[in-house]
């Protein structure tokens, strides 16, 4: 059954920022203009992954009761601060999105749009999507689709491509997958996708971005190199933690790591 005969739709956006004081304004702006068109009410979470910068006073600026603003003192990566998020809000739908200005912030209506026709329980904005718009360097396309070929030949996950900064999750699969997650950095897409399938949601759905790469957002693009070889080793990982330790698995629950920091302080069941 759909969310939206259940109850009234809520969505929660998570809004992961580091290292962006000079573009956080603009690009909550943004996504406050794209979910004002929606039908439904909305919060966006902003988590600011480490106060180094100005990206937590400035976030403040946009003044809004929709938005919350959170924050810690260090950077511990893009999973960790969706995670931290998403255990503060009260959504049945949850989303998150890239804080940078590279995605067209009206997809996230097109994500909610397809969760709800196709009762997904995720979407995932595609660069490969027939419809996407994509202004996409080339050594980044070759990357990416390098990428896609290694997670599905070792997960056997059908998803062109798990990489973009836009995800729309029911709730029931948010709460039951994360806590089971490790990666904090760059692999975190990948592995809450791989742990998801692994779990049975595996009705996940590819929708169209555009997206046009832009350079003021983007803090990787003179490290892709590392970027690659770090998502590499920890997409290894996460194959050794699913298929050899079954680390994810009901049965090593007290394995899991836990951090009280990411549990869950908001359920709307």
């Amino acid at each position: 059954m759909m969310l939206s005969r259940r109850r009234k739709t809520f969505i929660s956006v998570i809004v992961p920022s580091f290292r962006k004081e000079n573009i956080i304004e603009e690009s909550l702006v943004h996504v406050k203009i794209a979910l004002d068109q929606i039908k439904y009410d909305y919060e966006i979470i902003v988590v600011v992954d480490g106060k180094i910068d100005k990206t937590f006073e400035n976030a403040k600026k946009v003044k809004s009761s929709k938005i919350k603003v959170v924050g810690y003192e260090h950077n511990h990566g893009k999973g960790y601060a969706i995670r931290y998020g998403m255990a503060r809000s009260k959504g049945n739908i949850v989303c998150f999105i890239d804080s940078g200005l590279d995605l067209n912030s009206k997809g996230l209506a097109i994500l909610i749009e397809y969760l709800e026709l196709h009762d997904a329980d995720i979407v995932v904005g595609s660069k490969r999507h027939a419809d996407s718009v994509v202004i996409y360097p080339w050594n980044r396309r070759i990357i990416s689709f390098l990428s896609q070929v290694f997670i599905r030949f070792l997960f056997g996950l059908n998803v062109g491509d798990t990489q973009v900064g836009m995800k729309v999750f029911k709730r029931n699969v948010v709460e039951d997958v994360m806590p089971r997650l490790l990666v904090k950095k760059f692999a975190f897409d990948i592995e809450v996708l791989v742990v998801a399938y692994s779990l049975g949601y595996t009705k996940i759905i590819e929708a169209p971005i555009e997206l046009n790469y832009d350079f003021r957002g983007s803090l990787l693009t003179k490290n892709i190199f590392n970027e690659l070889i770090r998502t590499l080793w920890d997409t290894i990982a996460i194959f050794y933690r699913l298929k050899i330790l079954g680390y994810y698995t009901d049965r090593n629950k007290r394995k899991w790591k836990y951090d009280p920091e990411l549990e869950f302080k908001v359920n709307i069941g």
